[in-house]
């Protein structure tokens, strides 16, 4: 059975996504629509698409299109995930989830009831140090895990400013102040990803821009957010730990690595740096960089990518890792770009098998809600100071 597809948003990142969707066999047509319709009509024209529609509601109306792929605004995400899934719709969504408590129980509701998929398009939960945690994690190796770190460590200098000039226009200082801990997901799906378990508490907190140059400044921000650094600490269901840091003033490679992962258990930890992976026992240390390492699948200089920062180019090259299993996934996929550490390909092949079989993807809406929550409850206790605040849980997704 093949279903046909509408993009929200031919920004940098949708075209990526729009030729994996349509080269995919499980997808008969791949339709796109943005605000700016010029954008719309150069990217269903350099990709071969099926066609545009002249805004969100009119695709949302067309018996034609089954499903919606969601590639707008960060904070936008909520409200339109619930438009799609209330008009009958399929959706995949790029993350965030939501940026509020009440819009994730909202959508957590309108998928029970509707019995459509959602599925967040989480790039960290295929990150190979993810797969390579997780498979350790399930055969016992770790012992019993207690702790674990996440970082997304990204400044604002390797590309966010064009990526939010391009996006924002003449108002994007006040867009590109976005709070670090409301964009989580990054660092806690690759944590929550491996390690089967969720956060019920939180303290966290934030560093106080000093740039001034109008980004992250209270006065212009469209979040009231002047924080551009935050540090939580989690509690866990079953006992334990993890810490994560989203960082957009950092002294770091990320075009090299942007999200990093370390694992600690009562028999073994595993810690991944920018350049180096390592495991480690009561034995000894094993190198495991390479069984991590994506191979570049794409050239940083590929006309596709013209438009997009050099410093945010790594994200759209990158291969699959020796840990990653590319068996399951359609050849068609074997000779086209991959991104964000092997991940993209595994996105776009699990919506699709996730809506042409009504089988719960991985990152499902009740996942994606525990990858997003912890991140917004953070937020909220960094501009109390630090104080512990517990964090709501929905559950497990709900079974046959």
């Amino acid at each position: 059975m093949t279903f046909s597809l509408g993009i929200v948003g031919a920004g940098q990142f949708s075209g990526r996504f729009a030729r994996l969707f349509r080269a995919h066999p499980g997808v008969r047509d791949v339709y796109v629509t943005d605000l700016i319709p010029e954008r719309a009509e150069r990217l269903a024209a350099a990709e071969g698409l099926t066609g545009t529609f002249p805004g969100y509601e009119a695709m949302l109306e067309s018996p034609a299109v089954d499903a919606v792929a969601v590639f707008t605004q960060r904070w936008t995400h909520g409200p339109l995930v619930l438009q799609g899934l209330r008009a009958g719709k399929h959706v995949y969504s790029t993350v965030p989830m939501a940026i509020g408590v009440e819009e994730i129980a909202e959508i957590l509701d309108t998928v029970r009831a509707t019995g459509l998929t959602y599925m967040m398009g989480e790039t960290s939960h295929y990150h190979p140090a993810a797969v390579y945690a997780r498979d350790r994690i399930a055969e016992g190796a770790f012992g019993r895990l207690f702790y674990a770190e996440g970082d997304y460590v990204h400044d604002m200098d390797l590309g966010f400013y064009d990526a939010y000039r391009y996006s924002g226009g003449e108002e994007w200082r006040s867009t590109a102040s976005y709070p670090p801990m409301l964009y989580p997901t990054h660092s806690v799906g690759g944590v929550l990803g491996a390690w089967r378990t969720h956060a019920v508490s939180v303290s966290a907190i934030g560093v106080v821009d000093e740039r001034g140059d109008g980004v992250f400044d209270r006065s212009v921000s469209r979040f009231d957010n002047d924080v551009s650094n935050a540090t939580a600490l989690f509690e866990v269901a079953g006992g334990g730990s993890f810490r994560t840091n989203e960082f957009r003033r950092v002294g770091y490679p990320s075009f090299i690595r942007e999200s990093r992962f370390r694992f600690f258990g009562t028999e073994a930890s595993m810690e991944q740096l920018a350049t180096v992976a390592l495991w480690q026992d009561k034995n000894g240390v094993e190198d495991i960089s390479e069984l991590l390492e994506p191979r570049p699948a794409t050239d940083p200089d590929d006309p596709s990518l013209r438009h997009v920062a050099p410093e945010l180019r790594a994200a759209f090259t990158s291969g699959s890792a020796p840990v990653h299993d590319r068996r399951r996934l359609p050849r068609s996929f074997d000779r086209l770009h991959n991104g964000h550490e092997g991940s993209h390909h595994f996105l776009a092949d699990d919506f699709v098998t996730a809506v042409a079989t009504r089988t719960l993807p991985p990152v499902n809406a009740w996942v994606a809600a525990r990858y997003t929550l912890p991140g917004i409850v953070a937020h909220e206790s960094a501009r109390q100071g630090g104080v512990r605040l517990e964090i709501p849980d929905f559950g497990d997704a709900p079974g046959p």
